[in-house]
């Protein structure tokens, strides 16, 4: 029995360039990149040095803090280089393949009827704890808490995202074994979440609570979700899985091996060949698209929450799209001007585009103006379907006030359930910075 969440605040943005639904297989990338950055608030300790050689599922660093949360690479190869930036901070580990893989043995294993404390330490010797995130603080689950529920979001709203319920159609089988491995790791429920709008693959699932979800962008956000179903108070733990590495868990169970295996949707208007690919974490951007000239912005990601990245650099670990639009360094005349450009999607009644609901559009990465002092009343609460203020928020996190911060939300909330705010405020500020700012200020200040 599924239990519905209608969303009605929030933003359907149709953007071309959506992915043909064909899977292909990518070339195999002569390297492949694990980055540390991706994992928020990890520092990593390297177990590996340069020259060594690798299995795929082989630890590569660990986290300095929480040493059983542990990092593996995603294919057998070569550790060729680790690249360090400024205060010699590790921001990429790089790993030159081999032709094809050769895996560290696991062994198989039971998930439904093996022990709690045997599937947590699976899933933390694999490597796949860096696919367990919590709530609060939007980071690397601690294993040592004990989560109240896990929640897991099979549902994309985000513009361009991947079509979740298309990538998992084949991969049934070792998304239920990675749903039984996780049932181990809580007390509470498994909450899994599917798009009310098509017949999902997913509904014959066992072991979960299922909802259906139906609304505009951001309602397949599992912080949204959170808030709908169990929101989270001062002191609790509630943790999150993506949709495929629900999978990648279940074939660790299945098979006794770390298949770090992703399917990238290529999309946006800027690229030429829009298909899904199916393909290693951590490949590298040029297996799935040729060299691209500075006037198109590339990012790993969706458009709203992705990040920006440059020929020949690498895939996020928790991506599963790669975006390419054109970049906004070209500005239009009296472009201030109401109703003169009615190419642009817009949130205000200044542009005709919402006359034209089912019209897709072609974004730039323009900002269409500069950082003022002005917020517009109630514009934020339009597209933040959550029972919270967040204008109130962004000021407490702004000024640091931790007391103003918990009376408002901020443990219910992660920087992409702010990623509209950013796209729809008059006064362009950079919502999503802010509130990991806040965040990051919480767990020093609070834990």
């Amino acid at each position: 029995m599924s239990k519905d969440i209608r969303i009605k605040r929030g933003l359907a943005l149709r953007l071309k360039g959506e992915a043909e639904k064909q899977i292909v297989e990518a070339p195999r990338s002569k390297t492949y990149a694990i980055k540390p950055p991706d994992f928020h608030s990890v520092v990593p300790k390297m177990t590996l040095k340069e020259g060594v050689r690798v299995l795929a599922g082989e630890t590569l660093f660990y986290s300095k803090y929480t040493e059983e949360v542990k990092f593996t690479s995603p294919v057998s190869g070569t550790l060729i280089e680790i690249k360090r930036a400024e205060r010699r901070r590790i921001v990429e580990v790089i790993i030159e393949a081999h032709p094809t893989d050769s895996y560290k043995d696991f062994g198989k294993m039971n998930a439904e009827t093996a022990a709690p404390e045997e599937v947590k330490s699976r899933i933390l010797e694999s490597g796949c704890g860096a696919f367990i995130k919590q709530r609060p603080y939007d980071i690397v689950a601690d294993p040592k808490d004990s989560p109240k529920a896990i929640f897991i979001s099979a549902v994309s709203t985000a513009p361009l995202a991947a079509d979740i319920g298309f990538v998992l159609k084949d991969k049934v089988a070792a998304f239920q074994e990675g749903i039984n491995a996780l049932n181990k790791l809580t007390s509470g429920k498994v909450h899994l979440s599917v798009d009310a709008s098509s017949e999902s693959c997913l509904k014959e699932i066992k072991g979960v609570e299922l909802h259906k979800v139906k609304g505009p962008h951001p309602a397949g956000n599992v912080g949204v979700q959170i808030h709908k179903i169990d929101p989270l108070n001062r002191g609790e733990r509630v943790w999150v899985v993506g949709a495929e590495d629900v999978t990648i868990i279940g074939n660790l169970f299945l098979t006794g091996e770390l298949h770090a295996d992703r399917t990238l949707a290529v999309t946006g208007s800027e690229a030429e060949d829009r298909k899904y690919y199916k393909a290693k974490i951590g490949a590298n951007i040029s297996d799935f698209i040729p060299q691209m000239p500075d006037s198109v912005r590339i990012i790993s990601g969706d458009v709203l929450t992705g990040d920006k990245i440059s020929n020949n650099q690498y895939i996020g670990f928790y991506h599963n799209s790669i975006t390419l639009i054109p970049e906004g360094n070209q500005y239009r005349m009296f472009g201030w001007l109401p109703f003169t450009y009615n190419n642009i999607h817009s949130n205000s009644k200044t542009s005709l585009s919402w006359l034209m609901p089912k019209k897709k559009f072609e974004p730039t990465t323009n900002l269409n103006g500069e950082e003022r002092a002005l917020v517009v009343t109630g514009e934020m609460e339009e597209v933040l379907p959550m029972d919270i203020y967040p204008m109130q928020l962004l000021k407490a996190c702004i000024s640091g006030d931790i007391e103003k911060m918990e009376n408002l939300g901020i443990y219910e909330v992660a920087p992409e359930d702010f990623a509209l705010i950013d796209y729809v405020n008059t006064s362009k500020i950079e919502a999503q910075e802010i509130i990991r700012l806040g965040l990051d200020l919480m767990i020093t200040e609070v834990g």
